[in-house]
Formats: C-alpha cells, structure tokens, sequence
C-alpha cells in the first residue's frame, strides 16, 4: 500500500492503541469537586501539559496538587479498568507499517507507558519509537519537523482529541479521528466543529481504502475542505451543549 505523498504516521497512544483511561478520570474528578463539567472545559485539558491541563480543570489547589491527586485518582480507576490494547491494534499498526511510510507513537505520559503495555508493538515503529509530548503539547509540527524532518503536509495523525485535530488543520497536516464513546465526553462534537472530514469508531474502519483517500487529499491539497464528514456516526453535526 505504498503512498503518494504522505511520509509519516503518528498514532496516538491512549485512546487510540490503548483504550481511554482518562476522559472517565478527568469527569468524575472534577465532578466530585464541585466542578460543571462542559465542552469548553474538556477542550481546555485534553491534550495540554498535565499543569496547565490542571489549572483549567478550576478544582481547589495548586496545578501540582491537583496533576498529584488527579493521578491518584487514576490509579484507583485503573484497578478496575486496566489499561488495555484496544481491539484490533495489532492488525491497524501491520497495514500502515505496509505503507512504507514512517511511524511513530506518541502520548503525554513517560516512555515507560509506551514501553509498559505496548512493547510487543515496538518494531512497527520508527525512530525514538515513541514520543512524549507533555512539554509541547499537541506536537503536531514538533513530531513531525522537529523528530523526523519532514513537512506537516506530509504527515497523518490518528488521534481521540479534537485540539490535535486543530492544530493539524492550522498547520494542514492530514488527521483521522478516533474519539472516546465515554458517554460525558464531547470529543465527537468537538471534531465536527473543527472540521474533522474522517471519524471512526474502531480500529479496523482505518483501512486501505480510508488510509488512501486521505494520502490523495493530502495530495491535492483538499484535507480541510468542504463539509466535515462522519461516515461512521451517520450523524449531522451536534451542537455542542
């Protein structure tokens, strides 16, 4: 599956390779604290630096008081709802190593995430294998300038997070959305409203077929134009609540 223009890959690791453990987190952390839990507030945390993410969550305490009690939370989560593979991970990582182009994984937590629940994975990828945002989050131009050279045109990011999709649409770098199915998240709306032209719902919709219609626009020059389009919802575009 070898493709025209597009030279790297980056694939997003919690929500994307490994199911979202902290949209759930992040609402009943806030919720227990008094907090309204709304789209402008989720949009605000997701993908930020964990202390500027905690300073927008508006709870009691200092940014690092809250980045250490909010992980305290998560760990209480995770003994009930282990971090997992998502579904058909293995099968998306083999048919987009078949396409020649580089890959990369990249996340806000430490490598040694990556390496913990994804290390049977880590011949797929290339370079550093895995990078670390949480200092320059979203990282769109960062991966791809910065780590592998080559042009935000040239690049496809996979990811659950609307502001990754935005700042790949500033930058016309060409973007898939995966967003959570967590029932408070408004990860979904987001998107549409960003423009997303390519939504799934599972791993497995991030075929051939797709992966080569967004290599032809990227292409052409056509990833950000026109009518968001969610083929696998089968919705119009939510307003935002």
């Amino acid at each position: 599956m070898a493709l025209r223009h597009l030279r790297l890959i980056a694939v997003n690791i919690d929500g994307v390779l490994l199911n979202d453990t902290f949209s759930p987190v992040i609402h009943r952390f806030v919720v227990r604290r008094g907090g309204v839990y709304t789209a402008e507030l989720e949009r605000a945390v997701l993908s930020q630096p964990q202390l500027r993410a905690a300073a927008a969550m508006g709870v009691p305490g200092t940014p690092e008081e809250v980045v250490e009690a909010y992980f305290r939370e998560r760990s209480a989560y995770l003994v009930d709802h282990p971090v997992r593979v998502m579904e058909g991970a293995g099968a998306l990582l083999a048919r987009l190593r078949s396409t020649g182009a580089h890959m990369v994984c990249y996340g806000g937590l430490g490598r040694g995430h990556f390496e913990r629940h994804l290390g049977p994975y880590q011949a797929y990828f290339d370079g550093p294998g895995y990078v670390c945002t949480d200092a320059f989050r979203p990282g769109v131009r960062e991966i791809a300038e910065d780590v592998f050279g080559v042009r935000t045109d040239q690049a496809l990011f996979i990811d659950d997070v609307a502001r990754v999709a935005e700042a790949a649409r500033e930058l016309g770098a060409a973007f898939i959305g995966h967003p959570t199915a967590y029932e408070h998240s408004f990860q979904r709306q987001l998107m549409y409203r960003a423009g997303v032209r390519h939504l799934v719902g599972s791993l497995g919709e991030i075929d051939e077929h797709l992966v080569r219609t967004v290599d032809a626009e990227a292409a052409e020059g056509r990833l950000w134009g026109g009518t968001a389009v969610a083929a696998a919802f089968g919705e119009p575009v939510c307003a935002l609540a």
